[in-house]
């Protein structure tokens, strides 16, 4: 006789996070016997495949609201006549979610009037992108008419009652390569030399300034320069490292900046007293690349601009004041780290705020977001996708924490790589010099030692 019995423990999903019990009801009286008893007969076989199917069929995913949706948007632009479509699934969803989705769009626009026909013979063409956030699957119509400035329409379909996610199929990998572990906390580390891989990093403590070389495939101290500072620190310490023009680094702290030569031997470090604002994006970093634009079927050739932002010599925050003001704003809601999207006409700057949400600044205005990140962000430009990511960490306080790329091609986040575990809470998130990588801090749960990792991302097939 086989019983089964009820069971009620949690379990984690892949994400880490506690799910909800799952409870296997006991059979009552179960009085289970072989085929060869003959007590499972064929009746019950049909009755047990019956029941699969209609299971089967009650979770499949029914895209029909969302095709007549976003259908209606693209004849409201284009009106009827010719037309022709391309889609590039960048989501989780399978070939066969994929197929259905654009066999479906395909015939709510054809009951609308569209002809479908091949792109020189069209009067507009529609790429569709099947993307995804963390709630969401969120699918990305860009209109393009003749020679005018093209259309984006888009609409969401909630990704609830959907498990067992795919995440393989997304069109970004994001790499985390570890670099340098140790017990005494790290505030950032700069990579000084490289040959394919690092060979000489610079690592910033809360006392001091480590430069570090890798020597027959070992990381060996070379020089270890002591930081000077009048104050105590406040009890969440932060800081960065930057590229300076007329010298190596300079190295920001609440209330300090420190001058560092790392090109001569031995290296050197002066500190001093400061109030001056951190660099946000400086001067120093090549940010100048071609990135296609939200709402251009063209590439455009675009120049973040250099932003910097005071942060509070007592506390772990940026004040809000910004230097040179974003538009009309001089000042936004205090954050902790601050990210971008280049757009053909502006920059969208993203600000992790104290309030819990990510504010969007566009220059003309603030918007509040409803998407949950953690307080730690980054962009990044690469030759993928959209030409440039936005890096975040997840909401909420966990012992154990991961990051992922986002793009933004309208003001929601899409998620366009899988989550990367981290060995614990991710306490900095900065984008390295050349911008097209960053550098996360975390303090490993298991050990208490503190590792830094390079992110950077790799193009899907």
């Amino acid at each position: 006789m086989v019983v089964v019995t009820a069971v009620s423990k949690q379990y984690r999903g892949l994400n880490g996070r506690m799910r909800k019990a799952i409870y296997n009801l006991a059979i009552p009286k179960a009085n289970l016997k072989s085929v060869n008893g003959s007590s499972f007969t064929a009746s019950r076989l049909c009755c047990a495949l019956l029941v699969l199917l209609l299971s089967t069929a009650a979770f499949a995913a029914d895209w029909s609201g969302a095709e007549q949706q976003l259908a209606k948007k693209i004849v409201a632009v284009t009106g009827p006549g010719t037309l022709s479509l391309t889609v590039e699934n960048r989501s989780s969803l399978g070939r066969r979610d994929s197929d259905l989705v654009q066999n479906g769009l395909r015939s709510a626009l054809e009951q609308a009037g569209i002809h479908f026909v091949k792109s020189d013979q069209a009067a507009a063409s529609v790429a569709l992108t099947l993307s995804e956030n963390e709630t969401s699957y969120v699918w990305v119509a860009q209109i393009q008419q003749g020679a005018g400035e093209s259309e984006v329409a888009i609409v969401s379909v909630p990704r609830s009652g959907r498990s067992g996610t795919a995440y393989e199929s997304m069109p970004i990998a994001l790499r985390k390569v570890p670099l340098w572990s140790q017990d005494e906390r790290i505030l950032d580390v700069a990579v000084l030399e490289e040959n394919g891989t690092p060979s000489r990093i610079a690592v910033l403590g809360a006392e001091d300034l480590s430069i570090i070389r890798l020597q027959n495939g070992k990381w060996q101290m070379e020089q270890t320069l002591q930081i000077s500072h009048t104050r105590p620190w406040p009890l969440d310490l932060r800081g960065r490292l930057v590229p300076a023009i007329d010298h190596s680094l300079n190295a920001y702290l609440p209330g300090v900046i420190c001058r560092v030569t790392v090109t001569g031997a031995p290296s050197t470090i002066t500190c001093h007293g400061s109030d001056d604002p951190w660099p946000i994006v400086s001067a120093t970093m090549n940010l100048n690349s071609v990135f296609p634009s939200a709402g251009s079927s063209t590439t455009t050739s675009v120049a973040v601009p250099p932003l910097s932002g005071f942060f509070t010599s007592t506390r772990n925050y940026f004040t809000g004041v910004l230097s040179p003001a974003v538009g009309k704003f001089s000042i936004v809601p205090k954050f902790y780290t601050a990210a971008f999207v280049p757009r053909e006409k502006y920059t969208l700057w993203l600000f992790a705020s104290g309030d819990g949400k990510v504010h969007l600044v566009d220059g003309m205005n603030d918007q509040r977001s409803s998407f949950e990140w953690g307080s730690d962000i980054a962009a990044v430009k690469t030759g993928c996708g959209a030409g440039s990511q936005v890096l975040a960490t997840a909401s909420g306080d966990q012992a154990q924490d991961s990051i992922r790329a986002f793009e933004f091609p309208d003001r929601d986040p899409v998620a366009v790589s899988a989550a990367v575990e981290f060995p614990g809470s991710v306490s900095a998130l900065w984008t390295e010099a050349r911008g097209d990588s960053a550098i996360a801090i975390a303090r490993n749960r298991d050990t208490g030692n503190y590792e830094a990792f390079r992110l950077s991302l790799a193009c899907g097939q």
